[in-house]
């Protein structure tokens, strides 16, 4: 099986196929990397495709210490990877908390990035949600470790964010649960209070966003509630920075709409790597609603 070694040594499985520009996926807390499937499937026609299973994830490692869980650790795992596979560069793709990893892995490490798609990334972001947030997150880490993630998956999965993927995609978010239920409990538990009741508010690092140059595309779907906000407050603070929102869509989204998500993605990419991916024009006032000199 391949692994990886991070700088904290850590062990992290990974999985990648095809040739091309590199692309890396960073999975969301109730998925892994087979969560990316269509993609790797989609993309590695054109690319090389890497996934991986954050730490805490088996088959990774999931260590027992609180404290090798966080945020920025998070981005740097992402980092560790390509550097362990000889990668100077890739395109960053991030689905909630792989999402929020991929903006940090901006901020913290922007040379490493061609560009980045944050997808389904604001929970815990928006500031009057805050505190019930993390109150929420470290209940959710003692559920798993009570129930174990077998029991506690029935709950999880049915939360209000991936309710249209069951109404339209019921065999698809049948294999979704199934892959949580297959989860570490422990692992579960120490990212959900390491990582996710831990890291900041988007909103609180807006002056590092607005100095970030990597092209950025940020995708949200029109039923995921507490992404929607978040993700206008991206698209107008980071400047080269585009909103994508998908229509009935939730939080799952590359599972949920694997076809309108990997279209957008691939134009996304296209355009940066023709250069056509800018910032926006200084001309494009958001204050002027209409020319009168």
């Amino acid at each position: 099986m391949p692994y990886i070694k991070t700088s904290d040594d850590i062990q992290l499985y990974y999985e990648e196929t095809g040739e091309g520009e590199p692309i890396i996926f960073v999975h969301e807390f109730g998925g892994d990397m087979r969560s990316w499937e269509p993609q790797m499937r989609y993309f590695a026609r054109r690319h090389r495709c890497i996934a991986f299973n954050a730490r805490g994830y088996p088959p990774s490692d999931v260590p027992d210490d609180l404290e090798r869980y966080s945020q920025r650790r998070a981005a740097l795992d992402v980092v560790d990877v390509l550097t362990a596979l000889d990668i100077p560069k890739a395109h960053i793709v991030g689905l909630s908390m792989g999402g929020f990893a991929t903006l940090h892995v901006g901020l913290i490490a922007p040379d490493r990035a061609l560009s980045l798609v944050v997808a389904g990334a604001g929970y815990g972001a928006e500031k009057e949600h805050e505190a019930y947030f993390r109150d929420v997150s470290l209940e959710v880490a003692a559920q798993f470790e009570k129930q174990g993630a077998e029991a506690f998956s029935k709950t999880y999965a049915l939360a209000a964010s991936r309710i249209a993927f069951l109404l339209k995609d019921p065999r698809g978010w049948d294999e979704f649960a199934e892959h949580l239920s297959q989860h570490s409990a422990k692992g579960a538990a120490m990212t959900m209070r390491g990582v996710q009741a831990r890291r900041p508010s988007l909103y609180d690092l807006a002056d590092e966003f607005k100095a970030m140059t990597v092209p950025t595309l940020i995708v949200v779907g029109d039923e995921d509630d507490h992404c929607l906000q978040p993700g206008i407050f991206l698209k107008q603070t980071i400047p080269a920075s585009g909103l994508a929102v998908l229509p009935k869509a939730g939080h799952t989204l590359n599972l949920e709409e694997p076809a309108l998500f990997n279209q957008v993605v691939a134009d996304f990419l296209a355009s940066v790597s023709q250069n056509r991916w800018l910032p926006r024009d200084p001309r494009a006032q958001p204050s002027q609603i209409m020319k009168t000199s």
